[in-house]
Parts: structure tokens; sequence; C-alpha cells
């Protein structure tokens, strides 16, 4: 077998619009999180389509695992594409349930952790940090993924790069249009049956995340393979704008429609004129920024998440407080996050990126 070179292992430059609307949709996502909470009937929450935030993520995932992976996969490999993605992905994952583990424990405003033996919790924290859905939880909904609700997009993922390694990095456009379209008239269907996209996090919605990850993911494959790239000066200022619309759309009676559109159209049009506009060197940084701490908040902000809408079921604030709460808490998760991806994160991916590449040398 022939040596496999360390230089075909390095990663391709990034798109820096995308990165920036990455992180974007991470924030959104947080706000989103503790505004449901607050706010029950999503008719009444400024953002309440935040979390269509994941079907961008998605899609910009399809994009730019065929940007990054198209020409190399099959010189480098299926074993080192998965280990390349497993070094991208899972140390936030297992951070993820560890800080969900200790939340779980340390949550001063309820106690559940009497409802559940030692042993179910260690199941849980195990299943959570191999991404193994268990949604065993009844007093969160049955989570897929309790100790960390956001993993169940991650475990849609990673079925997403196994997909592309083995099927999906063979696949001609013609197929994989075909594919996107099956997709889409499921996604559809999904829409229109339950009135929104809101579901993949729990057992009685599991399948409808697949829906959502087949359509968008392939969407993203598409548009890359096609070069639906649309030269454009929006920036990143114009296309956040653009993006945050979608999240802060009104609910009205033709809903499930709304959202489809969204999803199905809107979502891989700003991809495409996210990878084709231009980017003054005054924000380049803020992109690059905004697209490195995106996932590092994706993956640690739910343990306390989970604290603040135990607070607001027992203690009942006052609007001005939720509003000091909802912003304070915003930019302290940030400021986790930022931590988390300078001591953790990236530490511990060079680390294992550096150990890779010298066994190979």
């Amino acid at each position: 077998m022939e040596k496999l070179s360390p230089q075909l292992l390095q990663t391709k430059q990034h798109f820096h619009v995308l990165d920036g609307l990455r992180g974007v949709a991470a924030l959104a996502i947080v706000v989103f999180h503790f505004m449901e909470w607050i706010y029950t009937d999503a008719s009444q929450n400024l953002i309440g389509h935040g979390f269509l935030a994941v079907d961008f993520f998605f899609c910009l995932s399809g994009f730019v695992i065929a940007y990054a992976y198209d020409q190399r996969i099959e010189k480098m490999g299926t074993m080192e594409f998965f280990k390349s993605r497993l070094i991208r992905l899972h140390p936030l994952v297992i951070l993820g349930a560890v800080l969900g583990l200790v939340a779980f424990f340390i949550d001063p405003f309820e106690n559940t952790v009497e409802l559940y033996s030692l042993g179910k919790i260690l199941l849980l924290f195990f299943c959570s940090i191999l991404l193994i859905p268990l949604p065993i939880m009844e007093d969160r909904a049955f989570n897929l993924f309790g100790l960390n609700a956001p993993a169940w997009s991650l475990f849609w993922e990673y079925i997403a790069n196994i997909g592309y390694a083995f099927i999906l990095c063979k696949l001609n456009r013609r197929y994989l249009l075909l594919l996107t379209c099956l997709a889409a008239i499921l996604l559809g269907w999904i829409s229109y049956r339950t009135g929104n996209l809101l579901g993949g996090w729990n057992d009685d919605t599991f399948w409808h995340g697949g829906a959502r990850l087949a359509y968008s993911f392939s969407a993203g494959l598409l548009i890359y393979r096609s070069n639906w790239i649309i030269k454009n000066r929006l920036g990143f200022v114009g296309l956040s704008l653009l993006l945050i619309l979608a999240f802060i759309m009104p609910h009205f009676t033709w809903n499930w429609m709304a959202e489809a559109l969204v999803v199905l159209f809107y979502f891989p049009l700003l991809v495409a004129l996210g990878a084709g506009t231009s980017l003054s060197s005054t924000w380049k940084n803020i992109c690059v920024y905004a697209g490195k701490i995106s996932y590092p908040l994706y993956m640690t902000h739910y343990a306390v998440i989970w604290i603040f809408g135990h607070y607001l079921t027992h203690r009942k604030p006052d609007t001005t407080t939720l509003v000091y709460i909802v912003i304070i808490g915003t930019l302290l998760l940030v400021g986790m996050a930022h931590l988390v991806m300078k001591l953790y994160d990236i530490p511990i991916r060079k680390y294992l990126t550096e150990r890779r590449q010298k066994k190979l040398e």
C-alpha cells in the first residue's frame, strides 16, 4: 500500500464568510434556546424559527465536506477520512456530555438526580460520549441525548459522514440531484404533517432529523459539485442580515410551507451567495473567529439552558430580569465557548493531529 502523505491530511483554505455565517447561526441557536423556555408558544417568540439554524448547519456541512474531501478522499482512504472527522468533531461531543452531567448534578433549582439510578446515569453518560441515542429521560421530554440535547444533530452529522464516505463521494451529479429531490419531497411531507420542521431531537421525531439532514446535506454537496456559486457584493454583514431574517420570520397559517421553503431554497441560496461574496480585510478576522467559536458554543451551551429553564419554572422572574439574564447569559456562554476553544478544543485537536502525522512520517 502506498504511504499516505501528511500533506494530504491538511485542511483546505476556508470560505471565510461561510465560517462567519456559521457563527451567526450558532449564536441564534443559543438565543432561541433561551427564548423557547420563556415563550412556549413559538408564535410569540421573536426568534421562533431559530431552530432552523440546524438545517443551515447541515447545508453548510455538505458544501464544506464536498469542497474539502471530494478530490482527496479516494487517495486518503475511508478510515483516514473518519479519523479526520473524529478529530474535528468528537472532542466537543465528549466535553458537552461532561458539562451536561455536571449541570445535571449541581442544578440548584431542580433536583431530578434522585429519579435515576447510578447505573442509568452512567449509561446516559456513556451513550452521550459515544453518540448513541438514549431517549429515557421523561423529565427532559425524552431528548435523544438528555445530558446534551444539541448532540442529536451531531449524531446525524456522523451518519452523513458515513454516507458520504461509502456512497455520496462516488455519486455523480445526476443521482445526487435525484437523491436531493426525493429528500425534498420527504422534508415537505414532514413539514406538512407536523406543521413545522422542529423535530429530530426526541424519540417521537427521531426520523425527522434524518429527513432534515438528508435534504440539506445533499443540497450542500450539490451546490459545490454544480459550482452554483453566485458572485456578489453582499459581504458578511448583508448575508448575516439575510440569514437572521429566516430566524425571526413570523408564524402564520401556512407556517409549515414557509419553513419548508426556507430550508429547500433560501438556505442553499445563502450558501451559494456566501461562497461567492467578497470580504473586506476588516471582516475577515471576525469571520474566522466566528467560525472557530461556533462549534464550541453550540456543543457547550445547553447545560446552562437546562438550569435556566428550571430557574424560570420555579422562580418566575419578571420581564426586565429575563431580558438581563438572556443578554448576560448569552455573552457569558460565548465567553465560556471562547475558553473551551482556546484551552480544550484547539489544543486537543492539534495534539491528535500531530500524533497522527508523526505516524505517517
